[in-house]
């Protein structure tokens, strides 16, 4: 959220900021101009949104709203579950700010994303409580993005392709995606040691550390990064020139994100995603880590469900989390699963007796888009092809 901030206070337009990283000297200016309506955009996380300072400001009369905006909208679908449970209650927020607002206010939602097939579309419509809603989509296809897929044999093979595939792109700006923080930085200090500027980036590094390295690859003084997934939301670097997917996404919408940030400035960019060979006798790393992933997901959801009988019909999340730390999770997870409704962004309704509540429509629901992303990899046909098929552009498809 930073990068795009600046970028419109360069503009010289009045947009602020506020997260729990915030100083606190800061932070109480930023709500001071909220108050005195000095603000075109706010930009804060649905942690921040829902947070009762904030919450108890932005309901006051006289704050005058006139439009919700959730970028990046496929976190919904991917986060709303158990990663970042307050996605799955951003939909109760339009209709309980409205309710102390003047009676013949709108407010409108806009919601985008460069990557929701058409059934997270669906979600996200659900999700907000979109109804009559207008979709503008428009091709992924971005004929300057070079796909590529090799099989790495062994792990050493791996480490083999990754350091020929860089030294091709004659010292360009690049990013390496992998799965877990471990990975990030044990590759990450591989390469450091063989004179390459890079650092590994991953959730468990301090805010402070994750902005340093942040800034050091936008002004250059990084060539690329080793990170996990929890690099690149709203961060514009038009000069990427390549992408390596060292380890295979688990999704196809996620893939397709994180190829994205390649080549924004219209400019060539390479991307490469090395996998394990298919049988997995010689290198089981992809297999390994697809099934570990699967089983967390199921384990966590399991988790959830053995809390259930501690739920009551009706409540407050709020008052709820003061006894039970992981009721987040589990409303957030029941909502996801039609049990649960939002009477507004802190009150709940259950709608369906618990007992019959069944977590393996959850895991299929998983396992389904792992095998999009295999067959993906695995294809013999055009890339782009099979990815503008997946996410409803079929007519397209056959232009490519």
């Amino acid at each position: 959220m930073e990068n795009q901030v600046n970028e419109l206070k360069n503009k010289q337009l009045p947009v602020e900021l506020l997260h729990n990283e915030i100083p606190r000297k800061q932070r109480k200016i930023t709500l001071n101009k909220i108050n005195k309506q000095q603000l075109r955009l706010l930009y804060l996380s649905p942690e921040t949104l829902l947070s009762p300072p904030v919450w108890e400001l932005l309901i006051k009369p006289h704050i005058e709203i006139n439009g919700l905006i959730l970028d990046e909208a496929h976190c919904l679908v991917q986060w709303g579950e158990t990663f970042r449970p307050s996605y799955s209650r951003l939909g109760a927020v339009r209709q309980a700010l409205l309710k102390h607002k003047l009676s013949n206010k709108k407010i409108a939602i806009a919601a985008f994303t460069a990557t929701a097939d058409i059934k997270s579309q669906e979600i996200i419509k659900a999700s907000l409580k979109l109804k009559n809603s207008q979709i503008f989509a428009i091709s992924p296809y971005r004929n300057n993005l070079k796909l590529a897929v090799r099989i790495a044999w062994t792990p050493r093979c791996r480490r083999h392709l990754l350091l020929n595939f860089i030294n091709k792109q004659q010292k360009e700006s690049g990013l390496v995606y992998i799965r877990s923080r471990k990975d990030s930085e044990e590759l990450s200090q591989w390469l450091q040691e063989l004179n390459y500027k890079v650092s590994a980036y991953h959730a468990g590094l301090s805010a402070l550390k994750r902005r340093q390295i942040e800034d050091q690859w936008l002004e250059d003084k990084l060539q690329f990064v080793v990170c996990t997934s929890a690099f690149g939301l709203g961060i514009n670097k038009p000069d990427v020139r390549w992408i390596v997917h060292y380890q295979t996404p688990f999704l196809l919408s996620e893939y397709l994100q994180e190829i994205g940030r390649g080549g924004r400035d219209g400019k060539k960019a390479n991307t490469l995603t090395l996998i394990s060979e298919p049988t997995g006798w010689l290198d089981p790393t992809d297999q390994q880590r697809n099934q570990y992933f699967l089983q967390q997901l199921q384990k966590n959801y399991q988790q959830v469900k053995n809390h259930f009988h501690q739920i009551p019909k009706q409540g407050n999340i709020m008052n709820l989390k003061e006894d039970n730390p992981k009721i987040e999770r589990i409303l957030s997870l029941l909502y996801r699963c039609k049990q649960l409704k939002w009477l507004d962004p802190f009150n709940y309704e259950l709608i369906a007796d618990l007992s019959s509540f069944k977590i393996s429509k959850l895991s299929k629901r998983y396992q389904q888009e792992s095998q999009q992303m295999k067959q993906y990899l695995m294809t013999r046909s055009c890339r782009w092809q099979y990815i503008l098929n997946a996410f409803g552009f079929t007519q397209e498809a056959k232009r490519v």
